[in-house]
């Protein structure tokens, strides 16, 4: 694989004139010696720090290292940070020539005309969009072109600490079997018990930070959906958030999950909580540390359904890029996805690239079997344009919920009214 991608790429950096030039003319010249161009260099914007952003600077060191033509340059940005700073890039003409950009908001860009589509450069790269999952690639399609690669789907498992299982009388196993068949009374009576006999010890960590994404899980669980069918209203003031929200309150109300932990993955990896739901993305950095001793099994279905939050990263190509550096980040981005995926693969995440997904290498490295079954319940974020916008009053309301302890009758009433006003304007 990564020997095609070698020669495919030294013979389209050759024939753009990027390394030594190509004439297809067949008049006879006297000889003119041509001098080696510098490689085509390229910037690289994500957001991936901490263990993530060492996978990504492996992936760059690698294909910089497997071919003359092209040079990757990154530039990480803080997460919170990230979308302003692109959005002011694009609308500007100047910033990256590829950057990473979740499923859920590649549409503005694409209204917007801000990024290309790809299905041309893929052509001329070699890149077979029927290697990439169906519902990856479908989520950024518009108007029948591809605007976008997904190198991943990403989504949450539930960790557990095996020490403190033992600690607390319980074996592995049987845990496991326990929590796949119990209602959300009977999840906090278990954890009541794990509170009892571990003192001291947070039971379940919740990501109060992010707390947009655990309520997700939880409702998508219950059969909830954000939005009306046509995408034009909100459809998430029901019971079943209702219930989603009070299941949270009372974990928090009950010493069960520390409301005010605003760094529950830490918690979780120093040996404060039995329980984190926490991020796939986090597989490596867990499962890497010999002294922590860390399992991961699938969300409990509490709800009853088997449906969960997720999403995807994809790369994206603004529309200011030169041609010349148009190929070139196809020819990383297809490096990306063919071959650096592996990598990616290793920090936890679930490659959007099918033949990377049955790579021995990848199915053999712990629990990404499971991780690829539950990457089956995804439930990937409506397709509209104003996502993004509703995704930013959705947190904002629900962690005002949370964090304030509002009748969450009121505040779902409250969530909705605001949700359906950006929709109408």
């Amino acid at each position: 694989m990564g020997i095609k991608l070698s020669a495919w790429l030294f013979v389209m950096v050759a024939c753009m004139g990027l390394l030594i030039g190509c004439d297809s003319s067949d008049k006879a010249e006297a000889p003119v010696r041509k001098t080696a161009k510098a490689p085509v260099e390229i910037l690289f914007w994500n957001p991936f720090g901490g263990g993530e952003g060492d996978y990504v600077g492996q992936i760059i060191k690698d294909f910089n290292e497997s071919q003359q033509g092209i040079v990757v340059r990154q530039l990480r940005l803080e997460s919170n940070e990230y979308y302003v700073r692109l959005s002011t890039a694009l609308s500007f003409g100047k910033g990256p020539d590829v950057a990473v950009a979740h499923a859920d908001r590649v549409s503005p860009f694409v209204k917007a005309k801000q990024i290309i589509p790809l299905d041309g450069l893929a052509q001329l790269a070699g890149l077979d969009f029927s290697h990439i999952e169906a519902t990856n690639r479908n989520s950024v399609v518009y108007n029948g072109e591809t605007y976008a690669v997904p190198i991943d789907t990403h989504f949450h498992m539930l960790y557990y600490n095996k020490d403190l299982l033992a600690k607390a009388g319980l074996d592995e196993d049987e845990v496991i079997s326990k929590l796949r068949h119990l209602t959300p009374q009977e999840f906090m009576d278990f954890l009541t018990l794990l509170h009892d006999r571990l003192p001291g010890v947070q039971p379940l960590a919740v990501n109060t930070p992010f707390f947009q994404e655990p309520f997700l899980d939880m409702y998508y669980e219950a059969g909830g959906e954000l939005l009306t069918p046509d995408l034009k209203h909100a459809a998430i003031n029901n019971d079943k958030a209702l219930e989603v929200l009070r299941f949270y309150q009372k974990l928090f109300a009950s010493g069960l999950s520390d409301l005010n932990d605003k760094t529950p993955w830490d918690t979780f990896h120093n040996g404060q909580s039995v329980f984190w739901m926490g991020g796939i993305w986090e597989a490596g950095h867990h499962l890497k540390d010999s002294s922590f001793q860390s399992g991961i099994m699938e969300l409990p279905s509490l709800f009853g359904g088997n449906k969960q939050w997720g999403s995807s990263h994809t790369l994206v190509i603004p529309t200011y890029v030169t041609k010349e550096k148009q190929l070139a980040a196809m020819a990383f981005i297809r490096y990306f996805s063919e071959v650096g995926s592996l990598t990616w693969g290793e920090a936890g995440h679930v490659p959007a690239n099918s033949t990377v997904q049955n790579d021995s290498h990848y199915q053999n490295l712990p629990y990404r079997k499971l991780f690829l079954e539950s990457s089956h319940r995804v439930k990937l974020a409506p397709n509209t344009d104003k996502y993004s916008a509703l995704y930013t009053v959705l947190s904002e309301e629900l962690q005002n919920i949370i964090a304030n302890r509002e009748d969450p009758v009121k505040g779902l009433v409250d969530l909705e009214q605001k949700l359906n006003e950006l929709l109408a304007s």
